[in-house]
């Protein structure tokens, strides 16, 4: 084989590349981890996991590191015209919250962060 037979030719097509990954950006990032961050802090949450594919982007948050997640934390960018893109999904797989705008689809845990102790 030469170096001539390796190298496509520019009649040949290429392979189509493989279309970028959904993620979450630093931005949403920051904003998820500092209410997880307190949500630690007052021992609720212990573990999380996240991951990124195709479609969706998703950070999942755990009691225990061996149970089911308590929420998962999804973005969806084809849905970004429509509910939002953005959405909090319970262990049961109910929707929680839905919005076009993380830190406020992220409130919903704000009840949850203040609490009454009682005496």
């Amino acid at each position: 084989m030469t170096l001539e037979e390796s190298e496509p030719r520019e009649s040949e097509p290429r392979p189509a590349a493989r279309p970028l990954d959904n993620f979450f950006d630093r931005h949403e990032l920051d904003a998820i981890l500092s209410v997880y961050g307190k949500m630690v802090a007052l021992g609720e949450w212990r573990d999380y996991a996240i991951g990124g594919g195709r479609d969706t982007a998703v950070f999942c948050i755990y009691r225990r590191a061996s149970e089911i997640p308590l929420y998962r934390i999804e973005k969806r960018p084809r849905l970004a015209r429509r509910q939002g893109m953005y959405s909090i999904i319970g262990m049961t797989g109910q929707v929680l919250k839905r919005g076009h705008d993380l830190r406020q689809v992220m409130r919903i845990f704000d009840r949850k962060i203040w609490r009454v102790v009682g005496d």
